[in-house]
């Protein structure tokens, strides 16, 4: 039997049951992958977190995870072409990834970028899509100043590779202990914190073209306001009820237009980190049975990296 972690009703991570399951064995268009890593991220707790519409119980836990196949459904390739069983991969967007053993649709698994460990390949997709499209909805162009919010946090890291990829300069915003990890994947930072504004002004030396909001303060949506008079070049994944009440675009992976352009970047995003290109910084793993730890530590709002969940595999 394989283990996975559930929730049975609306609450914290606490209230999860992690319970021994039988995964389906896989059809046509489906795989069944052993599970070596589980990537954390706060939508795993936000989304069983309080009552919403459209939630039947209980709901598996976790969207994405690395691993190797273990079994392939009748005339079944993967979204990255041909496999076969033994091959490592990676799926993204599926349901259930806080296990042992997950049968998921094939097209949402990718072969694994060989230069990733199994905790950093878990942790790929879901910031590496988020700052994709971030960059994509404020046509964020090559020679362009941009400011981001939260540049050490997993999504602003993924931007910030992103941009220097595509020849865009980042002003990033974080704590000044964590200015050397802003600097390493080549943005320009600078202290949040009263006088923001006037600070990323000094260190632009020019305009600012646009904002990408990675932190949903009143503070970085106020100085995004401030800089870039285009609001159509703001975006934010976290403050919503400043989207809507300001006009500025506010992207989420639940929209349709958000998971159509995340489910398309995949291949992309996988292959610049088969280049090398774009890394996974882990700060953490944890036993699988540790989830809730893995989710106290996160919800601090500064772990310093990715976490992981490891299976005993």
């Amino acid at each position: 039997m394989a283990l996975h972690w559930i929730a049975r009703t609306w609450g914290a991570p606490e209230s999860w049951d992690f319970v021994a399951y039988a995964p389906p064995a896989p059809t046509e268009g489906e795989v069944t992958i052993r599970v070596h890593a589980a990537g954390v991220n706060p939508a795993d707790a936000k989304h069983v977190a309080a009552p919403r519409a459209g939630v039947e119980f209980p709901v598996p836990i976790g969207y994405e995870v690395s691993g190797e196949l273990i079994a392939i459904g009748p005339n079944t390739s993967i979204g990255s072409g041909a496999a076969a069983v033994g091959d490592e991969v990676i799926a993204f967007r599926v349901r259930g990834g806080y296990a042992t053993e997950i049968t998921v649709p094939a097209e949402k698994v990718f072969a694994k970028p060989a230069t990733l460990t199994h905790a950093e390949a878990a942790n790929l997709l879901l910031v590496g899509t988020t700052a994709s499209e971030m960059l994509a909805v404020t046509g964020a162009a090559p020679g362009e100043t941009i400011l981001l919010h939260g540049a050490s946090g997993a999504v602003g890291v993924s931007v910030l590779q992103q941009s220097r990829l595509r020849g865009i300069r980042v002003i990033g915003t974080a704590g000044e202990g964590r200015f050397d990890e802003v600097r390493r994947f080549g943005g320009v930072p600078v202290r949040y914190g009263d006088g923001l504004a006037d600070r990323v002004r000094d260190a632009a030396g020019g305009p600012i073209a646009a904002a990408l909001d990675a932190v949903g303060t009143d503070e970085a949506v106020d100085v995004s306001l401030d800089l870039v008079a285009d609001r159509r070049r703001i975006v934010t994944i976290a403050a919503f009820g400043r989207a809507e009440s300001d006009g500025i675009l506010a992207i989420a992976g639940a929209m349709p237009a958000s998971a159509r352009f995340r489910d398309e970047v995949r291949g992309e995003l996988v292959a610049l980190a088969q280049n090398g290109d774009l890394v996974v910084p882990v700060a953490q793993t944890f036993a699988l049975d540790e989830a809730p730890e893995a989710h106290r530590l996160l919800a601090t709002g500064h772990p310093g990296g990715k976490l992981a969940l490891i299976p005993d595999v």
